[in-house]
């Protein structure tokens, strides 16, 4: 590849990173704490398009031997320039449907906190509230109101509560699945964010991708939300 097409690779690249880094848009991909690796990788391909602009500048009264490069390495700019116009969002709906659950028996717990009186209904995060109600059989959750979050999904012909969990990136992202008992809205579309405010349920369900548990909640209202700045947990 000639050294001007990589100078326009590398700026490209760094760009491309400093502007998910700070829209925001880079939390579709890895978590929060990533920020701090991603700023400082797209200046430094920055600092190194520039260098290689300037040394290209210094040797341009050089003669042109006739030598070419393939006019083909110019095709690399086509997935730098895909991803700085048409990046792709967070996973969602599609993504869930055909993954497992991510609440695992092998991440047993034996004791959960329990939750403050002083709150009604409590927050709680999907994984959190799932984990209660299958691994301490809602001992926690019997007696409280609980808030939750996230979008909708389908299985089995019956809409489910889902947020997406990853450990370090979208590559390793699994979704966390409620499964939703009581008087529900009919116009509930796929990936609709909606907060979702109930009590436990004992119900328990089956997830036919890979056999986990799916936990229940007795709805008391959905309300739809915009989609969070940080979608996956």
């Amino acid at each position: 590849m000639r050294r001007d097409a990589q100078a326009v690779v590398l700026l490209l690249l760094g760009g491309g990173l400093l502007r998910l880094a700070f829209t925001g848009d880079y939390l579709d991909y890895v978590k929060p704490s990533a920020f701090w690796l991603i700023v400082p990788a797209g200046l430094a391909l920055l600092a190194v398009a520039a260098v290689t602009v300037r040394d290209l500048w210094r040797e341009r009264p050089e003669a042109d031997h006739g030598h070419r490069e393939p006019q083909v390495a110019w095709l690399l700019l086509a997935p730098v320039a895909g991803m700085l116009l048409v990046a792709p969002g967070a996973l969602g709906s599609y993504d869930a449907e055909h993954s497992g659950t991510a609440v695992s028996a092998e991440e047993h717990r034996s004791a959960y906190p329990e939750l403050p009186d002083d709150a009604d209904p409590v927050p709680l995060a999907l994984l959190d509230y799932a984990a209660r109600a299958i691994f301490d059989d809602g001992r926690t959750l019997e007696g409280h109101r609980v808030e939750l979050s996230g979008f909708i999904l389908y299985g089995d012909g019956e809409p489910l509560l889902a947020r997406m969990v990853v450990s370090c990136c979208a590559a390793d992202a699994r979704p966390v699945k409620i499964g939703l008992d009581g008087d529900l809205s009919e116009d509930l579309e796929p990936d609709q964010w909606v907060e979702v405010v109930g009590a436990y349920s004992p119900r328990q369900g089956r997830d036919a991708i890979n056999g986990e548990l799916i936990p229940y909640i007795e709805v008391e209202s959905t309300t739809p939300i915009a989609a969070p700045e940080h979608e996956y947990q």
